[in-house]
């Protein structure tokens, strides 16, 4: 792709993010979203949890496809003159060796998909807290010769 078709796309797809995108479920408003794009588009740690758990999940049926693979291998027998059964063992595999891979990698990005979510609230708790001791250090004073009445 060409330096000039990079930037049309980047254009493209700013001038599209720029019609206020609202993703479905969520809704403006009120609530400390921020205007953008993003409208009130929130992020908890249960959600960010949640979708750790679900890739991770995915490890259990990439394993059981792994036994059926392997299964399937069983009583392949002898390789000697047989062309097409060496060359079955090598794709055999070679796609152990990528649902391997697939396996890792889904526990992986589970397992940095709860992480980040529980980094996200730890650094909202953290910046809540920072807010908190510039509020405290920087109360204002009680006026001198008590409160005014009725304002």
């Amino acid at each position: 792709m060409v330096w000039h078709e990079w930037e049309q796309l980047k254009a493209e797809a700013a001038e599209r993010h720029s019609q206020a995108m609202q993703i479905d479920s969520t809704s403006k408003g009120d609530d400390g979203g921020g205007g953008g794009p993003w409208g009130g588009l929130r992020s908890s740690k249960a959600a960010w949890a949640k979708a750790g758990d679900g890739v991770e999940g995915l490890k259990e049926g990439v394993g059981r496809a792994l036994a059926k693979l392997r299964e399937g291998q069983t009583g392949l027998g002898g390789l000697d003159g047989c062309q097409s059964a060496a060359a079955q063992r090598e794709v055999s595999r070679s796609w152990e060796r990528y649902m391997k891979d697939v396996s890792r990698r889904c526990g992986s990005l589970g397992e940095l998909l709860t992480k980040t979510g529980g980094d996200q609230q730890k650094t909202d708790e953290s910046v809540r807290a920072e807010i908190e001791k510039l509020k405290d250090l920087y109360a204002d004073t009680p006026a001198i010769g008590g409160q005014p009445k009725g304002r």
